[in-house]
């Protein structure tokens, strides 16, 4: 008797979805998603609507690494305080969205007032500072609702780099954004005392 095999508990469809359409997915679901699309960077607002980032093109993928070297050069050098990740790391705000900034560094007082649970696969936390790089995919509008929402929960510092037209929107809390045309380089402040962004190895000149 020839026995047919069972099917998979779970089958891959392709299914393409007009911009007009949303998905809305629990926290539970969406780390379902991420579990089995890790080669896809995802992202779940507030409201719980699933966000699906393509991949990067070189230039973005080469600026992103820079700027991911020289943070960690810097936390390496500095004794390793508190956490710094990449872009591969979501993290779920104080407000219930799932977000995967560019670079982000959480201080060692933030992150040490974690419990376990609050530290598990995606940490519950808000960084202190966020880096948001703008690619030719990435709208102005999107990524400053991103930066304003990173303030709004928590973060001291944000940098938003849009390399295309040479400038930086440095964002704190209850301070209006500032701009800079073309900075050669961006001080960490207070906030990542010592850190500095050399922007002409970002751009790659």
């Amino acid at each position: 008797m020839v026995r047919t095999p069972p099917k998979p508990d779970t089958e891959t469809l392709s299914l393409e979805l007009p911009k007009t359409i949303k998905l809305y997915v629990t926290q539970e679901q969406f780390a379902a998603l991420a579990a089995v699309n890790r080669d896809l960077q995802l992202e779940r607002t507030a409201e719980g609507e699933l966000i699906v980032n393509p991949p990067t093109g070189w230039e973005t993928g080469k600026r992103n690494r820079s700027i991911t070297g020289q943070l960690d050069r810097w936390y390496e050098e500095n004794g390793r305080p508190g956490e710094a990740f990449d872009s591969s790391t979501a993290l779920i705000l104080p407000n219930g969205a799932t977000r995967s900034p560019d670079a982000c560094w959480i201080s060692p007082e933030s992150w040490d007032a974690l419990t376990p649970e609050q530290k598990g696969t995606f940490a519950n936390i808000c960084p202190d500072f966020v880096v948001e790089l703008r690619s030719d995919s990435d709208t102005l509008k999107s990524l400053r609702e991103k930066m304003r929402e990173y303030m709004d929960n928590g973060a001291k510092l944000g940098w938003l780099l849009d390399p295309k037209h040479r400038k930086v929107e440095i964002y704190r809390p209850e301070s209006p954004v500032e701009i800079l045309e073309n900075p050669d380089e961006l001080s960490g402040e207070a906030i990542v005392p010592g850190f500095k962004l050399n922007l002409r190895r970002v751009y790659g000149e």
